[in-house]
């Protein structure tokens, strides 16, 4: 039966168990095939090819359910549940998802995007079932790719070893996430990976299990859960730490070993409460280039099928991506100030801070994908006389907000967050847009809110942020090429809360916050051909607001006021200016134009096509000067 005659699991389970390998095998060539087109998370996917063969083949989907942590893993999933054929739509505008998506699929049991949710999310499903008298479904969540080391995964496995559910937990141990994994579980499990000692003690215990009458297995298993830890310690060295939250621990096992996988998988599905399974897979798998880097084929854009060259689209004097004008900037910066480091969780190469660790690597943290302490790390630095960059995408930070305002903000402390991937980021979608940082930062006191129109307007602020007296700092920018090619202009400090006019014009005013003050340029000259003359002003700061030029533009006659922003409408930039001109002058409230992310979730696709959808484009600038 070759993939493309695999319509749903019911399909796959129909084969015998010689024929799986052959069937993953072209179910891996298909993935590499087809993102070698349509750009996608690549390594991960390749790297849970046999364990999602043998999922699907052995648990009763979707009735049992499965959850994908980050969702990176899940591309062997959708293609094995029915959407074969759409797979070369995936992370386009209207095809497919990049991440599992309940409203997609049956089989996508939870939504996933962000790292470390996915044994929250079965074990309410698992308590769910119980309370409901359902006691044969099955609640799988195939945590990894480095999203243990998320602080919601320990606080869930806490609770999965107290609740006693029916949930098994598969750890995908890749030792990576998107840069290399840290910290000391990451050690530990290299430890019970590699412990021939264990791996006898535990296959010698299990198979005392084995031989066990069903009736003294039930009166025994206490025993043979005590047994076993105990055997674990010894081995070991020290204590198990899932074992020790009262969880059942089985592994390490081949992860590309699919008969080992099934039969392992087989035993547990007779066993009832908390388990892991430890699965040590290799990420990139399949595709020699990504298994020797899976760093740069995480999401490797187009590459060669067979060779695995990616091909570059760089195109002599582009500018640069802002995260490497950060990444080049800091560096710079602390060279002049000792007291400048740089933290990111788990994105040292996305956020272009590895420029910064080849160099000082001693002042660069990563404290792996966990923003809560990245940002709590950071305070604890700035308060012993550090100045912190503390470096997470936009729509990762949401996960640090409390960190934010108890830890940062209250304390006044100089922390530098800088927001990468603000706006729309594209392919990724819903999880990714760094859409909402405006409007949820913006109440918090004390705080300063600023957004570069271009590179040169990076570096100032970054310059700026790091000088003495101005507390915490925001600094947001998007994904993708910056402004200028020759971005290496002087480091100058920007007065705090003080825009400036890019354009002068007559008839109508353009007021932009950050990068779409270049959109709003391109306008202008489009409208000044048209005989309608438009003044556009870079306002740099969302907190504080430059009232004194907020105060002038209200004054000055024009007849229509646009505001355009990338971030969402309800509480964002055009809003406060608005709650401004009611208060302050409200006879221009009627003149006002408000562009802004819409009160909706934004789908996935190209930049372009969703900044049309959301009518914050050049066109939409266009269309708003001319009403």
């Amino acid at each position: 039966m070759s993939l493309s005659s695999i319509h749903s699991p019911a399909d796959l389970k129909q084969l015998p168990l010689s024929q799986l390998q052959p069937l993953a095998d072209e179910l891996r060539t298909y993935i590499i095939n087809t993102l070698s087109t349509h750009p996608g998370h690549l390594a991960s996917s390749l790297g849970t090819v046999e364990l999602t063969v043998a999922l699907h083949y052995l648990f009763n989907t979707p009735d049992d359910r499965l959850v994908w942590d980050v969702g990176h893993q899940a591309y062997a999933h959708k293609i094995l549940t029915g959407r074969y054929a759409q797979f070369p739509t995936i992370r386009t505008f209207g095809g497919l998802s990049g991440f599992p998506k309940m409203s997609e699929s049956p089989y996508d049991a939870f939504g996933t995007g962000h790292s470390s949710t996915s044994i929250s999310a079965a074990l309410g499903m698992a308590v769910a079932s119980r309370l409901q008298g359902n006691t044969s479904r099955r609640h799988i969540a195939v945590i990894g790719d480095g999203s243990l080391t998320g602080g919601q995964a320990f606080e869930a496995l806490n609770n999965v070893g107290l609740s006693r559910a029916n949930i098994l937990v598969i750890l995908n141990d890749n030792g990576i996430s998107i840069d290399r994994a840290v910290g000391g579980l990451n050690q530990s499990l290299t430890r019970i990976t590699s412990s021939r000692r264990y791996n006898r003690l535990k296959e010698q215990v299990w198979q005392r299990l084995e031989t066990t009458d069903d009736g003294l297995r039930q009166r025994s298993r206490s025993f043979f859960q005590r047994l076993t830890h105990a055997a674990k310690t010894i081995a070991l060295g020290n204590t198990n730490l899932f074992e020790a939250l009262g969880i059942r621990y089985f592994g390490p096992v081949d992860g590309h070993d699919i008969p080992a996988l099934v039969d392992i998988l087989q035993r547990l599905q007779q066993l009832g409460g908390p388990m892991l399974l430890h699965v040590v897979t290799r990420k990139g798998r399949g595709l020699p280039m990504a298994e020797r880097n899976p760093i740069a084929y995480h999401a490797p854009g187009q590459f060669d099928a067979l060779t695995g060259e990616q091909i570059s689209h760089a195109e002599p004097g582009k500018p640069l991506r802002y995260q490497d004008i950060f990444g080049h900037t800091i560096v710079e910066l602390a060279e002049r100030n000792p007291a400048i480091v740089g933290i990111t969780p788990a994105m040292l190469t996305g956020s272009s801070l590895n420029i910064m660790q080849q160099t000082m690597p001693d002042r660069v943290f990563d404290v792996g994908i966990a923003e809560q302490h990245a940002v709590t790390f950071a305070a604890g630095l700035a308060a012993q006389g550090m100045i912190p960059f503390c470096n997470i995408y936009s729509s990762f930070a949401q996960r640090a907000f409390d960190q934010v305002i108890h830890d940062v903000a209250l304390q006044d402390l100089p922390v530098v967050l800088c927001l990468d991937r603000a706006g729309l980021v594209g392919d990724d979608g819903p999880t990714h847009h760094g859409a909402f940082d405006l409007a949820y930062l913006r109440p918090i006191p004390g705080i300063t809110i600023c957004a570069p129109s271009n590179d040169h307007e990076l570096r100032r602020m970054m310059y700026t942020a790091q000088l003495p007296g101005h507390g915490p700092v925001v600094i947001r920018y998007p994904r993708g090429a910056s402004v200028h090619p020759d971005w290496q202009c002087p480091l100058e400090e920007i007065p705090i809360g003080k825009g400036r006019q890019l354009r002068q014009g007559s008839d109508v005013a353009i007021l932009a916050l950050g990068h779409p003050a270049n959109d709003a340029l391109a306008a202008a000259d489009e409208l000044q051909a048209t005989g309608l003359s438009a003044a556009v002003y870079d306002m740099r700061f969302l907190k504080p607001l430059d009232t004194q030029l907020l105060d002038s533009i209200a004054t000055a006659g024009y007849r229509r006021i646009i505001t355009v922003e990338d971030g969402v409408r309800l509480g964002g930039f055009g809003e406060a200016v608005a709650e401004y001109f009611v208060e302050k002058h409200p006879a221009v409230v009627d003149k006002i134009r408000i562009l802004a992310i819409p009160d909706e979730f934004i789908t996935h696709g190209s930049v372009p096509q969703l900044k049309h959808d959301c009518r914050i484009d050049r066109q939409a600038i266009l269309d708003a000067a001319r009403i």
